[in-house]
């Protein structure tokens, strides 16, 4: 028989599918409710901005800070430019020009020592060897002082013509 098999009623059926149905629609109302801890709150105060006014740390304000660094930094990278004598970058004509003083310098030093010493130079070209050499002027100061000092001795060397008896 064609009909042996057990017949659901419509009833049990619609009451299933309408379950089924409530279930799903419970289940997006549900997932549509927040969660209280999830619930938006006022958002955090925005921190003040950063300004130079603004105090860092020790009482220092930013602007003091940074100048505290620099001056440190500069400090440092003039002591090692000092120490190790830095190379600036220069032109090839500038190079030349160092390298053309230093070989001036050297040929004046080299010149200085081969110049006779002063008593040579004040000798009078063409005159006899036994006459007198002219003085320079250091010579003529110091045989004057000579000869003040020379009467000045004199002078405290020679008695005096009153003695103490003579006056009383």
């Amino acid at each position: 028989m064609a009909g042996d098999q057990p017949v659901c009623p419509p009833l049990f059926l619609l009451r299933g599918l309408g379950a089924v149905l409530l279930t799903q629609c419970m289940s997006s109302v549900f997932s549509q409710i927040p969660d209280p801890e999830l619930l938006p709150t006022d958002p955090p105060k925005k921190p003040d901005p950063v300004n130079s006014e603004t105090v860092v740390f020790w009482g220092l304000r930013l602007w003091q800070v940074i100048g505290i660094f620099s001056v440190f930094g500069l400090a440092v990278i003039i002591t090692l430019c000092c120490i190790f004598k830095c190379r600036i970058p220069r032109t090839k004509k500038e190079i030349e020009a160092r390298h053309a003083q230093r070989l001036a310098a050297k040929k004046y030093a080299n010149t200085l020592e081969t110049v006779p010493p002063l008593n040579e130079l004040t000798e009078i070209p063409g005159s006899t060897p036994d006459a007198p050499a002219v003085q320079t002027v250091s010579e003529q100061v110091q045989s004057a002082n000579n000869s003040q000092l020379s009467i000045v001795r004199l002078s405290e060397e020679q008695p005096s013509s009153l003695t103490l008896s003579d006056t009383g």
